[in-house]
């Protein structure tokens, strides 16, 4: 499973666990099982509001889909954190259980 970042300015946090083709977002699990290879989910056919884009499996089966990013107030948007955070790598998920994710120093103004 190949998982873009979408980064957005938010004061909420995001967690993702993965378990075969269950992916759990901040609870909510997501069974994408039943997409079959070459074929999508489209975004508005998905009730949750962390997925930013359709969600696809290409021929090999690999599921590719894009889910948003959300960061604190970054004081300093030069440091190493908050770069990882504003211009993320995309994430492939290649064994089961919880999804690392960039974290950020997040400071008061």
């Amino acid at each position: 499973m190949k998982i873009n970042l979408v980064p957005q300015r938010r004061d909420d946090a995001l967690t993702l666990y993965c378990a075969g083709d269950v992916l759990t977002i901040n609870g909510q699990a997501l069974d994408l099982s039943a997409i079959p290879a070459g074929g999508n989910m489209l975004l508005e056919d998905v009730d949750c509001d962390w997925l930013a884009s359709d969600i696809t499996r290409d021929e090999e089966g690999d599921l590719t889909l894009s889910i948003i990013l959300p960061h604190g107030y970054m004081a300093d948007p030069t440091t190493q954190a908050a770069k990882a955070v504003l211009y993320p790598a995309a994430i492939n998920v290649t064994e089961e259980g919880p999804i690392s994710l960039p974290s950020y120093e997040a400071t008061a103004s």
